[in-house]
């Protein structure tokens, strides 16, 4: 029997299904962007992420981004623009992080899942950070020299 189009999966290199993940670089005109403390029982629980979340079935990278930050953060998303993407494999899941800038939206951010949020500046005061978070930091300070 043949899968139905929407049933297809995509493969990492190893085999692994590919998790993909909306990811939001929240920024302030200031220049300041928020860091969210990943809350307990989640893998690598305590370390410090940009906040998002794992798209659904059918949705779009936007749909995702605005749905996971308002669960996240209680917070509505009124402008983004996918802005990098990047492929990590962690131990527990090959992942494609979309990632877009958050430059304008409605309601101030809290953890709405008891994680801690902070904003911050090059160089960030908060560790340990995930690992996949570390080139966003990168790109970010490259745009600051520009």
């Amino acid at each position: 029997m043949s899968a139905a189009p929407d049933d297809r999966t995509e493969r990492a290199p190893d085999g692994r299904k590919v998790t993909e993940v909306a990811v939001g670089v929240m920024v302030q005109p200031d220049g300041r962007y928020l860091l969210a403390q990943r809350p307990e029982g989640k893998p690598y629980e305590g370390y410090w992420e940009f906040p998002g979340g794992k798209l659904e079935p059918g949705e779009s990278i936007e749909a995702a981004l605005g749905r996971e930050l308002h669960e996240e953060l209680g917070i509505d998303v009124i402008a983004c623009q996918l802005w990098r993407t990047l492929e990590h494999d962690y131990p527990h899941a090959y992942v494609r992080l979309f990632f877009c800038k958050v430059t304008e939206w409605r309601g101030a951010p809290l953890g709405r899942e008891g994680q801690a949020i902070a904003w911050q500046t090059l160089p960030v005061e908060v560790a340990p950070l995930l690992p996949a978070a570390i080139p966003v930091l990168e790109w970010l300070e490259e745009e600051e020299r520009e």
